[in-house]
């Protein structure tokens, strides 16, 4: 792949970004866009992350998702390592050009967190409440889809990085 910078349009005006027909990622400081992957099939959020130029330009060219880890600050095929591969059946771009949705297919056990569990968002906070160190998560899935430890192996060592 040829350098993933020129894949793209230079920004232009406002209008030109917000509604115009090129794509235009507005990059961070950092260099990055945030990336949300939800499931094809029924629209849950799956888990949120960030792309570089690199990974943005890898996701449109091999059909499959990458990812920029801020923590390890490395480029990473989403499922590289435990098969749990995001097949990107629709890239879409948000108005001003700062964030992505991709709508994926999950390939093995259809777990995209490195948890174990389906989405990165299987806990809810509640509401109504204030905020105090009691304050209790609710797991809000059917749980664990795999065993990380059985995946990944070392503890601590995971394809999906927190960010």
């Amino acid at each position: 792949m040829s350098d993933a910078a020129g894949w793209f349009a230079p920004a232009g005006d406002k209008l030109a970004v917000e509604e115009g027909d090129r794509l235009s990622p507005k990059f961070d400081a950092d260099g990055l866009v945030t990336a949300v992957a939800v499931d094809a099939g029924d629209g849950e959020v799956l888990m949120l992350a960030h792309m570089n130029a690199q990974a943005l330009a890898l996701t449109i060219e091999t059909g499959f998702a990458h990812y920029y880890s801020r923590s390890r600050r490395k480029l990473w095929k989403k499922g590289e390592e435990s098969g749990h591969l995001q097949r990107v059946v629709e890239l879409r771009i948000d108005c001003d050009q700062d964030a992505v949705l991709m709508r994926v297919e999950m390939a093995g056990s259809g777990a995209a967190c490195h948890t174990g569990h389906r989405s990165c968002f299987f806990r809810s906070v509640p509401l109504g409440a204030p905020p105090s160190p009691e304050l209790k998560l609710t797991v809000n899935d059917g749980g664990k889809l795999f065993d990380p430890q059985q995946v990944y192996g070392t503890p601590g060592k995971t394809d999906t990085p927190r960010f």
